[in-house]
């Protein structure tokens, strides 16, 4: 339990809800074709997920219209699977790729989708309030090199550090 809490403690913490300078989130969005599983395929490492691997976020609509998250990942420190819930809410228009996600009563922090594919939706690039919080991610575990690469140089046009992407490992199996 002390490590789950700590797993969620910097998110409670951040409680910041803004899109980083210099960093718009797309239009047009279409939450319905967004909710499902999303794997990581690479994130700059942060403080509540460190250690983690094989990470799956997994969305989907709640009664209250809002979106549910569960986020589940491979904690290879204490050599389980951990997970966590939440919910997210549009910021604003919900055609805008702006939301809040809280893991804890009323602290949120930012959900910003920053590119994607607007074809198939089978890739998303999002980050949080700050630049060091960034994520690139796939419907499928693994990504093709050359995708993975083209994602890479949107989010260092973008301003993001990704001298400081950790790249996920195939995903490990329950």
């Amino acid at each position: 339990m002390l490590k789950r809490f700590l797993f969620l403690l910097p998110v409670l913490l951040m409680g910041c809800i803004k899109v980083p300078e210099g960093v718009r989130v797309v239009d047009g969005f279409e939450l319905e074709r967004y909710l499902g599983s999303w794997y990581e395929i690479a994130r700059i490492e942060n403080s509540f997920e460190k250690g983690f691997t094989s990470v799956v976020a997994t969305y989907s609509r709640d009664d209250d219209g809002s979106v549910k998250v569960l986020n589940k990942g491979y904690d290879m420190e204490d050599g389980e699977w951990k997970e966590t819930r939440g919910k997210a809410k549009f910021v604003g228009d919900p055609s805008q790729g702006e939301l809040k996600v809280s893991f804890f009563g009323p602290f949120y922090s930012s959900y910003n989708i920053v590119d994607l594919d607007r074809e198939n939706y089978s890739w998303a690039i999002v980050c949080g309030y700050k630049k060091s919080l960034f994520w690139i991610l796939g419907r499928e575990p693994e990504m093709d090199s050359a995708l993975y690469e083209q994602l890479v140089q949107r989010a260092a046009d973008l301003g993001f550090d990704t001298t400081a992407l950790v790249r996920q490992e195939p995903l490990l199996s329950e």
